[in-house]
């Protein structure tokens, strides 16, 4: 059976997130140390500032941002791993 490469990319999105949040849940639980400033510890890759085109009739503003850390790093890889053997 073949399988989407969007069910792929469903499973590394829902991962990450779930990672994303479980890690923000122990960097604000956990106790001052060195497990918080691991959980805390992030990389925000994307456009800052947002690119900003003026037309005067519209203005467009594009940009984006991802906060990764690590927890939602380790999400993809069990969203690849599940993926991968079910």
């Amino acid at each position: 059976m073949r399988k989407s490469p969007w069910v792929l990319f469903m499973f590394v999105l829902i991962g990450g997130l779930l990672g994303g949040i479980l890690g923000e849940i122990l960097h604000v639980m956990a106790p001052q140390g060195t497990i918080q400033s691991i959980f805390s510890t992030h990389f925000t890759p994307g456009i800052d500032p947002p690119l900003t085109i003026n037309l005067v009739l519209i203005k467009l503003v594009l940009g984006f941002s991802v906060k990764v850390n690590i927890l939602s790093v380790l999400g993809m890889f069990i969203g690849i791993y599940l993926y991968k053997h079910v």
